[in-house]
């Protein structure tokens, strides 16, 4: 079954992109250019997936998603706005969506957050995880330990929480304002090298002694935890 992700965008030029990045990973995208024409699509359409504009004319991506909770609309949403202060992220968060990237933004990091929305949508109701597995590496969610070919790794609770979030998008190119975001709880930069620090921690404990390296740096993006090919 084909995933079907709504952008709802009133910029020519933001929607073409990110419409044929969707399109180019496999996703079918429908277009509306006005939270009014957003609203009548997400009621009608079976979404996976929502990407909404938050600042549009006529009816504003705030007050059409008020609308979509208010009809029943349950499909995740993820505000796309230029609005980035502190206040305006909580205003998003708290007003029905389930995720907030501000412009300008990086693909592959809007394209993570899509696909991460779309399979929490579709796990919706079924039995929680227990354990998450990347290659030979596996993480029990219940005993809170960890493994790598059957042998033990001892991680700080730091250090866990980031493996976690890693095993969570594996596969994934992960950018450091994601692992900021979703490990340390920071929606700003620290003008640190925090994750650099961390990651670089945890890929001697995943990767040391072992044939095959699973963290990986990306050049200008971030990292990917998973199995060059």
């Amino acid at each position: 079954m084909m995933t079907k992700i709504l952008l709802v965008e009133d910029d020519d030029t933001t929607a073409d992109y990110v419409a044929n990045g969707l399109k180019e990973q496999g996703f079918v995208v429908d277009r509306a250019a006005n939270g009014r024409d957003g609203l009548f699509h997400a009621t009608d359409g079976g979404y996976d997936c929502i990407v909404l504009d938050r600042m549009m004319p006529g009816m504003d991506g705030m007050a059409a998603l008020a609308a979509m909770r208010a009809a029943g609309v349950e499909t995740p949403v993820l505000i796309l706005s230029a609005m980035s202060t502190p206040e305006d992220r909580v205003a998003g968060l708290t007003s029905g969506s389930d995720d907030y990237l501000t412009k300008p933004f990086v693909f592959a990091e809007l394209l993570a957050r899509v696909r991460l929305l779309v399979r929490r949508g579709q796990n919706a109701g079924t039995a929680p995880e227990t354990k998450l597995v990347c290659d030979d590496l596996e993480m029990d969610l219940l005993g809170h330990r960890v493994k790598r070919a059957g042998k033990p790794i001892d991680l700080q609770p730091r250090e866990y929480r980031l493996l976690e979030f890693m095993l969570r998008h594996a596969e994934q190119v992960v950018t450091r304002t994601m692992l900021l975001e979703g490990v340390w709880d920071y929606h700003f930069d620290p003008g640190t090298n925090v994750t650099d620090v961390h990651i670089s921690r945890l890929r001697k404990k995943v990767d040391e002694g072992f044939a095959r390296p699973l963290l990986h740096t990306v050049r200008g993006s971030g990292y990917k935890l998973g199995v060059e090919r």
